[in-house]
C-alpha cells in the first residue's frame, strides 16, 4: 500500500502577510496585497504596481548572525522554512538533519544576484569582485541557504520549471517520502521581485498597465483584464508520510492526494490553443487521487489575468470536467497577491490547505464583469462558505509545462 502523504506545517511570507493567520484573514475578507512598488525606481515605466512584500524584517526569523550576504530571495524562503518547521512544532530533536530534506522551486531569483555580479567584474575586473556575492548567483542558493538554517541535510534539489516549480517541488517532494528517503520534507517555492524580471515582462508588455492601459489591475477572468501584476512571496510546508505525523502527534492540514504534470511543445512553437497539457495534468492528478470531477469542492486556478491565459485554462476545465463545470467554484488568489511566479503554485497550495481547514473558499477580488469566454462558476468578491473535501491546483505556464495538484481533507 502507497503511503499518505500529510502537511503538517505552514509558512509563508506574502504580500498578504507573514504568517497563516494574517494571510488567510486577507484572502477571505477580499483584501489586495498590490500596491505601488518600492524596492526599485519605477519611474519609467508605465505600470507601477506589484504585490510586494513590506517591512520584511528577516532577522525575526532567522537572526542576527551570517545574514549581510545573503540575498533577498534566499532570506524569504529560509525564513518561511524556519516558520513551518516552527508550526510543525519540529526541532532538532524531532529528526536529525540527515532525517530532513528540502525541495524547492526557483527559478528567477537569482537574476539581480547574477546581474550585479557580472556588473561588478565588467566595470572593476575580475580580480576585484566581491567573492562573497558569488553564492547568491547560483539558482540552487535558496535551498542551500534554507537548509543551513534549518539543519536539513538529507536531501536538497532545486526545481526550475518557472511558473510550475512550486507544485512540482511538491510532487517530487512527496515522492520522495514515498521511497523512504528521508521522514520530513520542507518544500515550496519562491520569487523575490526582481528589477530584471519587472523589466522584462514590463517591455514584453505582460504586464499589466505596461501597454498605457490606466487601469493597471489583477482582475482574473474579468473582461477589463490586461495583462498580469508580479507579485513575490515565499510558501513553504512540511511533508511527512502519515505513520511519523501519528507517531509525533502532529496537526495535519490535508493530504497529498495527487498530482500530475505534463509537457506540451505546442506551446512553446506558439500555439497557444493547444490545451492537451493541461488536460493531461488534471486528469492524472485525478486518476491518481481515485477521485472524479464531481468530488472536487473547488479550483485553485493558475488565472492571473492574462487576456489568452485564463481563457485557456477555462478551456481546459470545461473539456475535463464536463457538466460538472457548472456545480464547480473556481476562485483565483492572484487577483489579490499577484503572479508569484516561482511561489504562485505553493502559495495556491496553503489557501487551499487553509481553505479546507476553514470551510470556505477564497474569493476571485476584481470580477465585476465576468468575461463569457471563460465561462466558469467564479467566487467573486466575497469568501463562500462551504464544506471542502478535495481541492484541484493549477499550475500552467506559457512554456509547456502544465502541473496540477490536489489535496485534501485527512
Amino acid at each position: 500500500m502507497e503511503k499518505q502523504i500529510v502537511v503538517t506545517g505552514i509558512g509563508i511570507i506574502s504580500a498578504l502577510g507573514d504568517d497563516k493567520t494574517q494571510f488567510w484573514g486577507n484572502l477571505t475578507k477580499g483584501v489586495s496585497g498590490i500596491k505601488p512598488v518600492t524596492l526599485f525606481d519605477v519611474s519609467s515605466f508605465k505600470n507601477k504596481l506589484a504585490g510586494e512584500i513590506t517591512e520584511f524584517d528577516p532577522k525575526a526569523y532567522l537572526g542576527k548572525k551570517g545574514i549581510r550576504h545573503i540575498d533577498r530571495t534566499s532570506l524569504l524562503i529560509s525564513s518561511a522554512a524556519k516558520l513551518a518547521l516552527q508550526d510543525a512544532n519540529v526541532n532538532d530533536d524531532t529528526y536529525g538533519c540527515e532525517e530532513k530534506g528540502i525541495v524547492f522551486g526557483s527559478t528567477y531569483g537569482s537574476i539581480d544576484s547574477i546581474s550585479e555580479f557580472d556588473m561588478e567584474a565588467l566595470k572593476e575586473g575580475p580580480n576585484y569582485v566581491n567573492p562573497m556575492a558569488f553564492p547568491n548567483t547560483v539558482l540552487n542558493a535558496p535551498a542551500s541557504r534554507a537548509s543551513i538554517f534549518c539543519n536539513a541535510t538529507g536531501l536538497n534539489s532545486t526545481i526550475s520549471n518557472g511558473v510550475t516549480s512550486s507544485i512540482d517541488s511538491i510532487i517530487y517532494a512527496s515522492d520522495f517520502l514515498k521511497m523512504s528517503r528521508v521522514k520530513a520534507v520542507l518544500t515550496g517555492g519562491v520569487f523575490g521581485l526582481t528589477y530584471g524580471i519587472y523589466l522584462g515582462t514590463s517591455h514584453a508588455k505582460l504586464l499589466s498597465g505596461s501597454d498605457g492601459n490606466p487601469n493597471e489591475i489583477s482582475a482574473p477572468f474579468d473582461k477589463r483584464r490586461n495583462g498580469f501584476v508580479l507579485g513575490e512571496g515565499a510558501a513553504v510546508m512540511l511533508l511527512e508520510n502519515i505513520d511519523d505525523a501519528k507517531k509525533r502527534n502532529a496537526t495535519i492540514y490535508g493530504e497529498i492526494k495527487g498530482y500530475g504534470t505534463s509537457f506540451s511543445p505546442n506551446k512553446v512553437i506558439g500555439k497557444e490553443s493547444n490545451v492537451d497539457d493541461g488536460k493531461r495534468a488534471i486528469t492524472i492528478a485525478l486518476n491518481e487521487a481515485s477521485l472524479t470531477a464531481d468530488n472536487i469542492s473547488f479550483i485553485s486556478a493558475n488565472a492571473n489575468s492574462s487576456i489568452d491565459g485564463d481563457i485557456r485554462e477555462s478551456r481546459i476545465i470545461k473539456e475535463v470536467f464536463g457538466d460538472q463545470t457548472k456545480n464547480t467554484p473556481v476562485t483565483a488568489v492572484k487577483s489579490m497577491i499577484g503572479e508569484c511566479l516561482d511561489a504562485s503554485g505553493a502559495m495556491q497550495t496553503i489557501s487551499s490547505l487553509l481553505a479546507i481547514n476553514n470551510g470556505a473558499v477564497p474569493p476571485t477580488i476584481n470580477c465585476e464583469e465576468l468575461d463569457e469566454k471563460c465561462g466558469l462558476e467564479c467566487v467573486p468578491d466575497e469568501c463562500r462558505e462551504m464544506a471542502v473535501e478535495n481541492v484541484l491546483i493549477n499550475s500552467f505556464s506559457d512554456i509547456g509545462n502544465a502541473s496540477s495538484l490536489i489535496v485534501s481533507k485527512f
